[in-house]
C-alpha cells in the first residue's frame, strides 16, 4: 500500500497528536507527518479543549481516512496485528479497550488543569480540587494493571493503553505530580521510551506557542 500520512498539530501541546503518532510508530507503519499550522481554527479548538471532535490526528492510508484516535488504533490493530497494539488474550483485550476508552472520553478536569506542555517543568504545582479525582483514578488504573499483569507496562508489553496514557506521564512530570514508587517507575519507563523521547525532541524545537495554554488553573 502507498505511504501513509498522519496529520498532526503541535508536538508540544497536542496530546491527541502524540497518541496517534505513537500508535502509527508502534504499528511500524510507513508514514509521513503533515503538521497543521497552529493558527488553523480546528487545531486551536483542539488544543484549547473547545471541541470534542476534530480531525486531528488524521490518518490517511491509501483510500482509507480515519481521524478518531481509538479508530486509528483499531484500524492499525487490524492491518498490523503482529504489532500487539491489543493484547492477545480476550479478557485482557477487553480491559485494555476499557481503560483506553476511559482515557479517550474522560478526565476533562485533568486535561484542563494540567494541559500538556513538554517545554515546561514545575518544581511544585497546586492541582485544583476538581482535577484531583482524575489524578487518583489514573493512579488506580495504573496500579490495577501493573499488579494484575506484572508490568513493566500496563498489560505486560507495550499496547494501545500505554500510548493512550503516555501524555499523562508527561503531564505528571511537567506539574510534579507525586506518585508512589511503582507508579513513578512506570511513568519513568514511559518517559524514557525512545519514541516518546523522539517526539519530545521535536516539541522542544517547535517555535510556535499558544499563550492561552500557559495559563495555570
Amino acid at each position: 500500500m502507498p505511504k501513509a500520512t498522519l496529520t498532526i498539530s503541535s508536538k508540544n501541546y497536542s496530546s491527541w497528536s502524540l497518541r496517534g503518532w505513537l500508535l502509527c510508530k508502534m504499528a511500524n507503519l510507513d508514514f509521513e507527518e503533515s503538521p497543521v499550522a497552529l493558527d488553523d481554527t480546528n487545531a486551536r479548538r483542539e488544543l484549547l479543549l473547545l471541541s470534542p471532535s476534530v480531525l486531528v490526528p488524521r490518518l490517511t492510508h491509501g483510500d482509507v481516512t480515519v481521524w478518531d484516535t481509538l479508530a486509528i488504533a483499531e484500524y492499525l490493530a487490524e492491518i498490523h496485528p503482529e504489532a500487539g497494539l491489543l493484547p492477545k488474550e480476550q479478557a485482557m483485550r477487553a480491559h485494555c479497550r476499557a481503560i483506553s476508552g476511559e482515557m479517550h472520553s474522560g478526565f476533562y478536569n485533568l486535561r484542563s488543569a494540567l494541559p500538556m506542555n513538554l517545554k515546561t517543568r514545575h518544581k511544585s504545582f497546586k492541582i485544583f480540587s476538581g482535577a484531583r479525582p482524575d489524578v487518583e483514578r489514573i493512579k488506580e488504573i495504573w496500579s490495577e494493571c501493573l499488579t494484575t499483569y506484572g508490568g513493566p507496562y500496563l498489560f505486560g508489553s507495550l499496547t494501545l493503553a500505554d500510548a493512550m496514557y503516555a501524555p499523562v506521564c508527561t503531564r505528571f512530570r511537567t506539574y510534579a505530580v507525586p506518585l508512589e514508587p511503582p507508579l513513578q517507575a512506570y511513568c519513568d519507563r514511559i518517559l524514557s521510551w525512545p519514541l516518546l523521547e523522539e517526539w519530545t525532541s521535536g516539541a522542544i524545537v517547535e517555535a510556535d506557542e499558544i499563550d492561552e495554554l500557559e495559563v495555570e488553573f
